[in-house]
């Protein structure tokens, strides 16, 4: 592979490629082949990291069909080169990090083999160490030393031991919940009389059921899809997606449950839904993990990506009294800037994205769905004494009465100079448009409040794709067409972006 191959493996601080044909012009990237020299430039990697030091590498996977055997070509390369592997089977991204913390285990590194949400022929991995998952930088580091193939294998082949790790990282959120909920009557189970219905898509969190759920008392029957399956026969493992967001709905009404969990594939994003089977996700869901938070550290700085309401950053700073921070979109980016505002001495306890990635200062600043998930339970388990339910903490939150999101596709070899001309057309247009207020300080994009129409837009590039997303919202009916077209007016005189979605 050349260079700019191995460099299209790269999407932001992860790997992800096509593992498996299946799609139509989707050629394989991310081979078996691939995987083992992937494996020996970590090793190169982290050698640099630890002079002289005897290496133990873990590695984990979600339920994609392609994971063993890129998990066995993986393992072979960390082998070869002398690396004793700590074999995890079915894991969670989060607890791959967790793992690294854990004395008794010694890691040099982990690794996960996940493609996130992404269709069944994909995959992935996310490298990890004591400090935190790999950045962007990093993963150009490990491309870069994987082209030159310079690789020294050992005379001693490394060991290959399975281990049951999620077991120990659920008795990890078991103890984190009950510890939170002191529950003087029952500490051991503080969620009995609590129906709980998982969902996880057969992804890899339906361990979450069994290994945290019941110990904790909770009644999960009618829970489902919790058996790993790559081939995702139910819905796709994603709590951003309308049919999987609607099964669990379902579920929750049919179950007459009195809350319903969603997590994606590799258990790093999550989202809830309430006793009467309305979804917690999105702003309600920044809302409702905010309560929480601001109550045990007042005043803390709430870190979210660029496409969150106005509505949100009312109820954060009036209702709550804390401070919103409205970043860039990227999980990596809002976690990266609450790290940033920490060491300049500014109290920062939550980054989230409306994805549903979040991330805890008091638990590494690790995006982990189970441990958000978590902080919920506890939460509900000391309202229900005074039968208070999760949904009332919200009930302030404003809601817009129309939201809508267009992406708008650049056909155009240089999208992102292409892009860029785009917003500084559209920002010299919103300076001297009437009811047109550029928002400021803004991180990402042009962001614009509508005066007429009760409402505002953001405008910005993807984070990877030739494409800008256009997130509208207005608190009057029409209001989002009305903004929509008078944005299109503005674009038309552009003819590398396609503007078919837009109202006229």
């Amino acid at each position: 592979m050349k260079l700019q191959d191995w460099k299209k493996l790269q999407n932001g601080s992860d790997i992800r490629g096509v593992a498996l044909e299946g799609i139509k012009g989707e050629n394989i990237n991310l081979s078996p082949e691939v995987a083992t020299i992937l494996a020996k430039s970590f090793v190169i990697w982290l050698e640099r990291k630890n002079i002289g030091k005897k290496l133990t590498v873990a590695i984990g996977t979600d339920s994609r069909i392609s994971g063993p055997s890129l998990k066995n070509a993986f393992i072979l390369g960390l082998t070869e080169m002398g690396v004793d592997v700590f074999d995890f089977g079915i894991a969670s991204t989060p607890a791959m990090f967790m793992c690294t913390l854990n004395d008794n285990l010694n890691l040099a590194g982990a690794v996960m083999l996940t493609a996130s949400h992404l269709p069944f022929n994909r995959n992935g991995m996310k490298f990890f160490t004591k400090t935190g998952g790999f950045d962007k930088t990093e993963v150009s580091d490990l491309l870069e030393i994987a082209t030159k193939h310079a690789f020294h294998n050992s005379k001693k082949q490394g060991s290959h031991t399975e281990i049951d790790f999620i077991s120990d990282y659920s008795a990890f959120l078991v103890k984190t919940i009950r510890k939170g909920v002191k529950d003087t009557d029952d500490y051991n189970e503080p969620l009995r009389g609590l129906k709980i219905i998982v969902d996880a898509g057969n992804g890899s969190g339906g361990f979450f059921a069994d290994k945290v759920l019941i110990p904790l008392g909770a009644d999960i029957s009618g829970s489902q899809f919790l058996d790993p399956d790559g081939t995702f026969p139910n819905h796709v493992p994603n709590p951003e997606d309308p049919a999987a967001m609607a099964s669990i709905c379902d579920a929750v009404k049919r179950e007459k449950a009195d809350l319903g969990i969603i997590f994606d594939t590799d258990v790093d994003r999550s989202a809830v839904v309430d006793e009467y089977g309305n979804p917690i996700n999105r702003n309600e869901l920044i809302a409702l993990i905010s309560t929480v938070i601001l109550e045990e550290h007042p005043g803390s700085i709430i870190v979210t990506d660029s496409i969150t309401s106005e509505g949100l950053k009312w109820f954060i700073e009036k209702e709550l009294g804390g401070i919103h921070h409205r970043f860039k979109r990227g999980y990596k980016n809002v976690i990266n800037e609450s790290i940033r505002l920490n060491k300049e001495g500014k109290d920062s306890w939550l980054a989230i994205e409306t994805s549903g990635h979040a991330a805890l200062k008091e638990n590494y600043f690790l995006d982990d769905g189970a441990y958000l998930v978590a902080k919920l339970l506890i939460k509900m388990a000391q309202l229900k004494k005074e039968n208070i339910t999760l949904r009332k903490l919200i009930e302030k939150l404003p809601v817009s009465k129309e939201s809508e999101e267009f992406r708008l596709e650049l056909k155009f070899e240089d999208f992102l100079k292409y892009g860029d001309k785009i917003i500084t057309e559209l920002t010299k247009i919103a300076e001297s448009k009437s009811g047109w207020i550029i928002e400021k300080p803004n991180y990402e994009g042009l962001r614009v409040n509508c005066t007429k129409e009760e409402g505002w837009f953001l405008i910005r590039m993807s984070l990877h794709d030739p494409v800008m997303p256009l997130n509208i919202e207005s608190n009057l009916e029409g209001g989002v067409q009305k903004i929509a077209s008078e944005i299109r007016q503005v674009l038309n005189k552009f003819d590398k972006i396609d503007l078919h979605c837009l109202p006229e």
